[in-house]
């Protein structure tokens, strides 16, 4: 077993894993492609899950500026979209009058990890199947009921082919008010063989009413774990 293949093994203790002499095991050990975190740029707004969140800038006198959608943040790496949606008439009275109506709006950030490209080899992933983990932490920002959405795919080689899928889709309580960052996290395993690629899509909610205000998130993580699971 060459130098190479061996330090792979030992750190990542891949004993029993399928490790084909034709890898170049040196490139596998510089990629370093598991334990540590597949997607770029995983907190946006600069801001770590150990630190609270910050509190929202409520003007003593707040005066209306343009409408406003797009949180701010570097948005680097990311395939972003925005939905505006329509204003919520439920529960207004037929024949009031309304001055202001908050505006509510899903800000959707998509990343897809080649993991191959990342260092993973296609004897591992088929036959090994090492677990596959995700974990982000979003704001509460009180903002609605329904304020954090995510969508996680494995995919085949084709990245089409759905192998397996997760989705949260939480629902907040507004009854007792709260501000702190609240973890989502998914283990994949027993996945099946042909998985090539991780597509990470959450969604964010925001408002507008005279002023923006919208749901952070920090610390997305997809990691690949070096322990095998079972079929």
């Amino acid at each position: 077993m060459s130098e190479w293949k061996q330090r792979c093994e030992s750190e990542w203790s891949l004993q029993g894993a399928p490790m084909p002499g034709s890898l170049d095991w040196k490139s596998v050990f510089d990629a370093r492609p598991l334990g540590r975190n597949l997607l770029k740029n995983p907190s946006p707004h600069g801001l770590s899950k150990d630190t609270p969140p910050p509190e929202p800038d409520l003007p003593e006198f707040p005066t209306r500026g343009p409408p406003r959608f797009q949180p701010d943040g570097d948005f680097s790496d990311w395939t972003t979209s925005l939905e505006v949606l329509p204003y919520d008439m439920s529960g207004i009275p037929e024949g009031a009058v309304v001055c202001e109506l908050p505006q509510c709006s899903w800000f959707t950030m998509e990343q897809v990890v080649d993991l191959k490209a990342e260092g993973l080899w296609d004897e591992l992933l088929d036959e090994f199947q090492p677990e596959i983990v995700i974990q982000d932490w979003y704001e509460e920002s009180q903002l609605h009921a329904s304020i954090y959405q995510l969508q996680v795919r494995l995919l085949g080689a084709d990245k089409i082919t759905v192998i397996s899928e997760h989705s949260v889709n939480p629902s907040e309580d507004l009854s007792n008010y709260s501000h702190n960052w609240k973890e989502v996290s998914h283990v994949f395993s027993g996945y099946g063989p042909g998985v090539r690629y991780v597509h990470f899509q959450h969604r964010l909610k925001s408002q507008f009413m005279m002023e923006f205000y919208t749901t952070l998130f920090t610390g997305s993580s997809v990691m690949v774990r070096p322990t095998k699971t079972s079929s």
